[in-house]
Formats: C-alpha cells, structure tokens, sequence
C-alpha cells in the first residue's frame, strides 16, 4: 500500500473533546498528522516532545492555561518556530492583545468555522522558516 506522506504535524491542545475530535477529524481526512492533548500540561509537553509542525492551542485549560504555553514555548530557541495558532471562546481585545504578546500567531474566536482554521493553518506553513 502507498502512503502518502503526512502534509504536516498538527498538534490540538483544547479540553472540550468534542471540539478536538472534530478538528481531528477534518485535519487527518486531508492528510495531516494530528496529535491531542487536552490540558496546558499534557500540551506543553507533547509540544517539547513531538516538536509538531504548527499548534493550536486553546486559552482556558486545565492545569496551565493557553497563556502560559504559548509563553513557554515562544520564548524558548528550540520551540519559538513553530506557528501558534489560539482557539477561544474570549473574545475580547485584551485576550487577543495577551495572546499575541506571548508570541502568538493567530487568535480565531470559537465557534469557528473550519476552513477559516485550515486557511490559516495553510497560511502559517507556508510562512514557516524550514529547518528550525
């Protein structure tokens, strides 16, 4: 059997299952990679670990919340590459001001539509240094 490579290695950091099967599914039926986690914690590490290729990372977690996160690994060399997109239900400016301090790439408010995700998703590899 011929497999075609994985486009891409997407990691989904949210803890409303619903929302993170259904981004999966969408993600893997065109070919991405995807990988869960379902709280700040798990996602930080998962991040550290698997390295993916963009995240999109929810604000209001469980154990460490969005913030954070994005903090942590925007201001590490290893990790500030890689494209962060935030997913939340705030839709303040000053959550998006916050979020875009701590480095990161995008803030789509929920609900979204899906392919306002996967344009933005598209948008930021293509915009990604390769080799980092």
């Amino acid at each position: 059997m011929n497999q075609t490579q994985p486009r891409a290695r997407v990691l989904v950091v949210d803890d409303e299952a619903d929302l993170v099967r259904i981004l999966q599914f969408g993600l893997e039926a065109i070919g991405y990679h995807v990988d869960t986690a379902s709280d700040g914690q798990e996602g930080l590490k998962k991040a550290r670990e698997l390295k993916p290729d963009i995240i999109l990372l929810d604000l209001m977690l469980p154990k460490l919340d969005g913030y954070k996160v994005c903090r942590l690994l925007k201001f590490d060399e290893r990790y500030k590459n890689i494209p962060i997109i935030i997913l939340s239900a705030r839709t303040q400016e000053g959550d998006q001001l916050l979020a875009m301090e701590m480095g990161a790439n995008r803030f789509i408010t929920k609900p979204y539509d899906f392919a306002e995700v996967l344009s933005h998703i598209e948008t930021l590899l293509k915009s990604v240094p390769t080799g980092s």
